[in-house]
This record gives C-alpha cells, sequence and structure tokens, in this order.
C-alpha cells in the first residue's frame, strides 16, 4: 500500500475521445462520455444532465423512457450539447434514446442510488484477483446481482483536470453485477452496494475509482491544495508552469535528468555508466545472501530505500539449452532491470504488480547461467515479494525450475546518499494528479455520496492529514456540486507488530487525525480497529467493513433504524481512589456499551508521561480505567498502538474507535 509509480516513469495523457462502444465518426452519430452506457444506474429523483458531441449545429434529439419525454437541442459550433433532464424514483429498466439523425440507444438504465468509491489499495482491493477476500471463491460464484451495477474507471494520472470524454472504464462501460464480473472489481464497493441493495430493495451503482498506494494529496484539487499548509509553494510551481502538461514535464524531465545522473554516479553496480555487477565471471562470493521472495526490510535491510543488485546461478537442463524461456521473477517493489548472463532482456516497474519476462533462446546455455535483477525501491517496503510459487523459470509446458530460495545481493547505493529525488507531476503520488485524472472528468455524473478507505500513505504526517483530509472532503462537496453530500470514510485498520505499549505510534495518531473529519456534518466513520491482521496491510475480511459502512448510510442517508456507531469519547474523572472515569456520548445512530469485566486496550499515565497497560472494565454507560502502577493518573489512551488488542464493543458488535484524554 505504498506508491506505484517510479520516479522517471511519465504516465501516458493521451485524450482519446472515449464514446460508446465502437463509434461511427463523429459526423454520423452522437457521441457520449465513457459514464453513459447500457446499464448504467442513474441517481434517483434529482436530475442528470446528458451531454456529449455531434456535428456543429445538428439538432440532438433525445427520448426517455421513464417519463415519455422528448427533448431537442441543438450542438454548438465545436459539437457540444447537452441537455437536462429529471431523474425518477428507484425502478427500471430504462431506455434512452438519441438521434441527430442516427440513433444511439442507452438499454437497460436503472434508476438507484448511486455511490463514489474511491481510495488506496484497501478500496481498490478486487474481490479475487491480487485481493483474495474471505471466502472470495464462494463470493463470486453468489455475485449474481442484476439490480447491482459496476464502474470501475481506469488508472490515468494528469498535470491539469481531464474533461469528461476522458475518463476510461477498464469494464467498458456499466455492468450487471455478476460471476464474471466481480472478480476484479473493488471487493468493498461491491460488497457495500450489496448490502444496500438487500435493505432498500432498491438498484444501486457503484463507481470504483481507486488507486493503491497513493496519498491523499493525490485526490485534492490544486484549487483546494492552495490553502493547505505545507503545499502552497508547490502548488505554486505548477501554477506559474500555467497548469500546461508540456511545460510541466519539460521542467520536470530537466531536472529529472540532473539527478538521475548523479544516481548512476552513486551506484557501485555500475562503472563508467556501464553495469558490471551482471557478467557471469563477476566475483559474488563476498556478496551477502537473502532468501526470497520477501521485502528487504524484513530480511537484513530496515528501513533501506535505493538499489540493490539480486543474483543467482540457475543451472539449465540441456535440453532446454538454445529454447526461449518464460521468467518469473515475482512481484518486484519499485523497478526493476533483468539481466541474463550479462544482457539486459526486460525491466519493469509496479509495486504490486507480478513480473512475467522472456528469456530469448540465443541467451540459454546449458549448464549454469545468472540471472541478475536490479532492483530499485523509492520509498515504503522494497524488494523481490510475492508468493513463493509465482517465482519460476518455464520451458513451455515441460518444465519449471523454482526461483524462490538464497539469492546473492549487493547494495548498489542508499537513496540517503543523494538529495531527495524530483517528485514526477504525473506519477498517482503528486499533487492533484489523480483528482485532475479520475476524478474531475466523473464530476458531472450524479452521485449519493461517496465512501472512502485511504490514509496509509500519510502515515507518519498525522498532523498534515487532518488538515488535508476535511479539505479534500470539503473540496470534493464543491466539486460534485453537492455541498452535503454524505461521505463516509474507514479508520485505519490495526497493523503491524502488537506491543503492550506504544504511545508514540504513527498509525494511531493518523487514526485520530482522520476521526478530526467528524466534525463535518454529514460525515461517518468506520472504526475497523479490530479486523486488521497484523502482518498483512490488506485485512481479508472486507464484508465486515462493508457492513459496517453501510450501517451507517441506511441510518444516516437513508434513516433506517440500525445500530450504526458506538459511543464517541466524552470526557473523564478521576476518583480519589486512582481510578479514572471515562464518560462517552452515544450518537443519535448509535447505541450504548456492551459490558465487559475485562476491557483490552488501555494505557494510562501519570505526570512523569511514562504509559503503562491498565486494568478496565465497563460500568453501565462509563468504563474505569486504573494501574497499580500509575498512582495519579494525570492521561489514558485506547487502542493507541499501531496494532493494538481492543476489546470495547457495543452489543451489535461494532468497536468503539480508538482515542486519548491528552493532546502530548
Amino acid at each position: 500500500m505504498k506508491k506505484l509509480q517510479t520516479i522517471g516513469r511519465c504516465v501516458c495523457l493521451s485524450a482519446a475521445l472515449i464514446c460508446i462502444g465502437s463509434q461511427p465518426p463523429l459526423q454520423a452519430k452522437v457521441t457520449l462520455p465513457a459514464f453513459f452506457t447500457d446499464n448504467m444506474v442513474i441517481q434517483q429523483n434529482t436530475t442528470i444532465t446528458l451531454f456529449g458531441k455531434a456535428k456543429a449545429n445538428k439538432k440532438v434529439n433525445i427520448e426517455t423512457s421513464w417519463n415519455h419525454q422528448h427533448y431537442e437541442t441543438s450542438a454548438d459550433r465545436e459539437g457540444n450539447w447537452n441537455v437536462t433532464v429529471p431523474t425518477p424514483k428507484a425502478g427500471g429498466p430504462y431506455r434512452i434514446t438519441l438521434s441527430d439523425g442516427q440513433k444511439t440507444v442507452l438499454d437497460n438504465v436503472m434508476a438507484g442510488e448511486v455511490w463514489f468509491c474511491s481510495g488506496q489499495s484497501n478500496m481498490e482491493m478486487p474481490v479475487a484477483g491480487w485481493g483474495k477476500i474471505k471466502n472470495y471463491e464462494q463470493e463470486i460464484a453468489a455475485a449474481d446481482y442484476p439490480d447491482i451495477r459496476l464502474f470501475q474507471i481506469k488508472k490515468r494520472t494528469s498535470a491539469a483536470p481531464l474533461d469528461a470524454y476522458q475518463v476510461e472504464s477498464t469494464m467498458n462501460g456499466w455492468k450487471e453485477c455478476s460471476p464474471s464480473t466481480v472478480p476484479e472489481f473493488s471487493s468493498l464497493a461491491y460488497l457495500y452496494a450489496r448490502e444496500l441493495n438487500s435493505k432498500l430493495n432498491i438498484p444501486i451503482g457503484v463507481i470504483d475509482c481507486t488507486w493503491g498506494g497513493t496519498p491523499a494529496e493525490a485526490w485534492t484539487s490544486s484549487e483546494a491544495l492552495k490553502h493547505v499548509m505545507g503545499y502552497q509553494e508547490r502548488i505554486g510551481k505548477l501554477e506559474a508552469l500555467g497548469f500546461n502538461r508540456d511545460r510541466i514535464m519539460e521542467e520536470y524531465n530537466r531536472i529529472y535528468d540532473s539527478w538521475k545522473s548523479e544516481l548512476n554516479k552513486a551506484d557501485r553496480g555500475l562503472s563508467n555508466g556501464k553495469e558490471h555487477w551482471v557478467d557471469n565471471d563477476v566475483d559474488d562470493s563476498g556478496w551477502q545472501q537473502m532468501e526470497l521472495p520477501g521485502y528487504w526490510e524484513s530480511k537484513g535491510l530496515p528501513g533501506f530505500d535505493g538499489i540493490v543488485w539480486f543474483r543467482k546461478h540457475i543451472e539449465i537442463p540441456s535440453d532446454w539449452a538454445g529454447k526461449e524461456l518464460q521468467l518469473n521473477p515475482g512481484t518486484i517493489d519499485d523497478e526493476d532491470i533483468v539481466f541474463w548472463n550479462g544482457t539486459q532482456i526486460a525491466s519493469g516497474a509496479g509495486y504490486n504488480v507480478q513480473r512475467h519476462y522472456t528469456v530469448p533462446g540465443r541467451l540459454v546455455k546449458a549448464g549454469k547461467n545468472v540471472l541478475t535483477i536490479k532492483v530499485r525501491d523509492n520509498g515504503g517496503e522494497g524488494g523481490i515479494a510475492g508468493n513463493a510459487e509465482d517465482m519460476n523459470i518455464r520451458m513451455g509446458k515441460k518444465g519449471m525450475l523454482p526461483l524462490a530460495g538464497n539469492w546473492k545481493y549487493n547494495i548498489g547505493c542508499s537513496l540517503s546518499e543523494l538529495p531527495p529525488a524530483p517528485a514526477n507531476p504525473e506519477s498517482p503520488t503528486s499533487l492533484s494528479s489523480l483528482f485532475n485524472g479520475m476524478v474531475h472528468p466523473c464530476l458531472a455524473f450524479p452521485v449519493k455520496g461517496v465512501i472512502w478507505y485511504q490514509g496509509c500513505n500519510n502515515v507518519g504526517r498525522a498532523e498534515e492529514y487532518e488538515s488535508l483530509f476535511q479539505t479534500l472532503i470539503t473540496d470534493w462537496r464543491k466539486q460534485f456540486h453537492h455541498p452535503d453530500m454524505p461521505f463516509y470514510f474507514v479508520q485505519l485498520a490495526n497493523y503491524l507488530e502488537r506491543k503492550p505499549v506504544q504511545a508514540d505510534s504513527p498509525w494511531a495518531a493518523l487514526r485520530e487525525a482522520q476521526s478530526k473529519a467528524l466534525h463535518l456534518a454529514h460525515t461517518g466513520m468506520v472504526s475497523n480497529i479490530d479486523i486488521g491482521e497484523a502482518n498483512d496491510i490488506h485485512p481479508k475480511n472486507k464484508q465486515e467493513v462493508a457492513r459496517r459502512l453501510a450501517a451507517i448510510s441506511l441510518a444516516d442517508t437513508y434513516g433506517q433504524k440500525v445500530p450504526a456507531l458506538a459511543p464517541v469519547y466524552d470526557s473523564y474523572t478521576v476518583d480519589k481512589d486512582g481510578k479514572v472515569n471515562i464518560s462517552f456520548t452515544i450518537p443519535a445512530i448509535g447505541e450504548k456499551l456492551m459490558q465487559n469485566k475485562d476491557v483490552k486496550g488501555f494505557i494510562i499515565a501519570g505526570p512523569d508521561h511514562v504509559f503503562y497497560p491498565a486494568k478496565a472494565y465497563t460500568e453501565d454507560d462509563r468504563v474505569v480505567v486504573y494501574s497499580h502502577d500509575v498512582k495519579v493518573p494525570v492521561a489514558v489512551r485506547y487502542g493507541w498502538a499501531d496494532n493494538p488488542e481492543c476489546t470495547l464493543y457495543t452489543p451489535s458488535g461494532l468497536p468503539v474507535a480508538p482515542f486519548r484524554t491528552d493532546n502530548w
């Protein structure tokens, strides 16, 4: 759950016009943005502006079957036309017919509730694919819900806002939810839609607009970032270049080429710009060993970002000599250059992308061959990861050689030896790049609200995130022209090694920063503190996350009387015997505490600011906290660790979110 893009990788920004299916030339038929397709869900009981392109000054006729109305408009000199129509209450299927002399028909259109589902990898995590949620095979087999419609936006970045014609759908438009369409779709978006559909009994449309490993600032408009501390200078530089892609990229390439030259000078695997650690006769007896797959942070290189060279000697059977081989080195984080017997054969990028390369037959010899992989990691985890069974070499269907196991490695250079690399303005981690490329093109499509799961890539910057996240929410409401748009989000799950006391936890600090957004109206937060996994940043139980998200929506947006929120910390008092009484506020859509004589998750500190594990128990609507190690308690924290054990629940199983009584 980290950045996907390498520093020097430019994202293609071809602005191809995306139409419905395979369209004739513009002069012959109206064309539409990618989100106006068969099977779409339109937001009920509102208005929607249908728009597109036609021949200049051409009349365009529109008919909607839900009200049997006919609308007529004319394209302007550039061929643009639009018409605003009222949408019906939930139901369907309906048909929209458009014509400028030739018909374009949108069939199987439903009216219902549309939710925009966005964030990084825990929102992106597909039902199957790289995600494989809990019981994914059964979930796929049972995913037959024709009243749930799925729309997935293709990943795209941009230094300037793109228009509606430049959004792409990797699923070629809206699709009915089925076992064939759901496997690569956002599991949380699908499961959320399923919960709403079952409780509301109306069509639900979900838009999957996600990108793993991305920070909140990439999803926020430059207009909004200008007002957030820490971003004004960088946005000012883009603004000075007129947000012109050519000018921005020209300036970036100039700076990057200079930095890359310094990187190559520092890389000990290069000599005069030539790789000298790739030849078969290189003496690698002094290299260290690492068992792969696995991130190198846990295998002897903690906190390392930079270049590591890996080498492995491979015995090739005689009957494979001269034959083309398939090389599957696993998942490499972030960038790789691959050499076979000293010759470069491939390169790749993407932290969660499995590599599949070809070794030319002319390079394959019987006996000892040398595979060298140069890996560059730009931040976060790095190395050759994934699953052992995915690391192999194959020769057709006749044989396979495993690659998992011991490899030799040597450090080329650490990025700490260099000045910070210039940020690619079109990487998915750059300011506003995802808002411009993926959100902005969709603003014309009416939605009911947003569900959001993001934050891992902002861990370590909690103070900044507090303002940034609230700015993002306010910004999106303005951009969607929906000032009271519901915005429900997921707090980061428990993760990493469990420690009894961790008062300096950066994950806890980020969770607190997320919770501050609850000051904004029509927001809601799912606490996820109890269903994370210590060794997996992508917890598999997305079903429960969806249930909790949907409960907030059903109660807050749709007025159903369902328990949706746990009590929220309010205040505390200290008894004369040193016990701390924690009081809570019960939200209007919440429920009381479940009684528990042994609540886990509390720590307590005295005037010395040293925290100790605490005993705790519920007493009606309060929690009593104490420790024999703290005679004069002045601060209590709950769930304040990367991976705390928390057992404070409501009767329906909603966890109380982490909190603290201090502001140290």
